[in-house]
């Protein structure tokens, strides 16, 4: 039983308990509004967001108050998003008194214990700290001590790995990861970096210009992608194993969304355009039951996709046979 359903202008997309979603593509393209969305933070111009069968986007405020308890929100800047003026314990014991009921002495406790859960050290007595007394990583785990304070069944966290080095990543990924195994809390994921939905999610959602630009299961993605602008990003991914050259790029910038151009709003950078690309919006073509891209020429791309797979996949053993001879 699904836990929360998007069903926007093109496809339903759902998510299951304990299941990770990422979501991906370039700043602008969409991904954090449609996390504000889901949460009324921004207002939603159209479609459903159901959760637990319930629609949230007709929900009054006060309703959606009550329900915002089930569904919390990692937010992109912790330094931006804490109170430079308020202590830790006070942020973290808001969130406990008004959704849970629990009295200030309950709250306290309740804010000490999940610091401790995040990995804060000598977590009692720096509650009492302010968020600039905090590195960026530790500023980062009270975020999450404070989206995980009611127990949500939906934690959406918004690039939670920004401005922080790799090895704090590595250490906020993995927090992650481990709470949602104990608590079996579903997640989106929303991030630009490919590496980190690669070893983190279950499936992926592609967005570009505001749109669903592709759909799938997150081996199935990586493996055969079946949309242009998928495989320009995975090709602007660092590869350590190739030969030493200039680096990827997608050409060009991506589109005003208040202004898109007619037709598919990735034709003007497309490798594959062609003119009927430029005249006519894509349909949403399914490739396989969990499989889905929007372009004129998706199954002629997900085709060469896997082709190539299979390929890599030859020259790799052949790599094994003589290295074994």
């Amino acid at each position: 039983m699904t836990i929360l359903d998007f069903r926007f202008w093109i496809e339903t997309i759902d998510i299951y308990p304990g299941e990770t979603l990422g979501l991906v593509g370039e700043s602008g393209c969409g991904k954090s509004t449609l996390g504000r969305a889901i949460l009324r933070l921004t207002e939603p111009t159209g479609g459903q967001v159901l959760f637990r069968g319930k629609d949230l986007a007709h929900l009054s405020q006060r309703e959606m108050r009550d329900e915002r308890k089930h569904l919390q929100m990692i937010f992109q800047d912790p330094m931006t998003s804490l109170n430079p003026f308020m202590r830790i314990s006070k942020q973290l014991m808001e969130m406990t008194e008004l959704h849970l009921g629990y009295t200030k002495d309950q709250a306290y406790e309740h804010a000490v214990k999940m610091l401790e859960t995040v990995g804060i050290p000598d977590a009692r007595a720096r509650a009492d700290s302010y968020p600039h007394e905090f590195s960026g990583g530790m500023r980062q785990r009270v975020m999450i001590a404070m989206a995980l304070s009611c127990e949500p069944e939906l934690l959406i966290a918004d690039e939670p790995t920004t401005a922080l080095d790799v090895t704090i990543q590595a250490q906020i990924l993995e927090l992650i990861k481990k709470l949602k195994q104990d608590t079996g809390t579903s997640v989106i994921l929303i991030t630009h970096d490919l590496g980190v939905v690669a070893g983190m999610t279950d499936h992926i959602l592609v967005m570009y210009a505001g749109k669903i630009f592709e759909q799938a299961q997150t081996r199935e993605l990586f493996a055969c992608p079946g949309n242009p602008y998928t495989k320009g990003l995975l090709r602007s991914v660092p590869d350590p194993t190739a030969e030493q050259g200039a680096l990827y790029q997608i050409p060009g910038l991506p589109p005003d969304v208040a202004h898109l151009p007619p037709g598919c709003p990735f034709a003007p950078r497309c490798e594959r355009a062609e003119e009927i690309c430029r005249q006519e919006f894509p349909p949403f073509v399914k490739l396989n039951e969990e499989h889905y891209s929007l372009c004129h020429f998706a199954e002629e791309v997900y085709a060469k996709s896997c082709s190539e797979r299979d390929a890599r996949k030859s020259m790799n053993q052949t790599t094994v046979q003589e290295e074994n001879a």
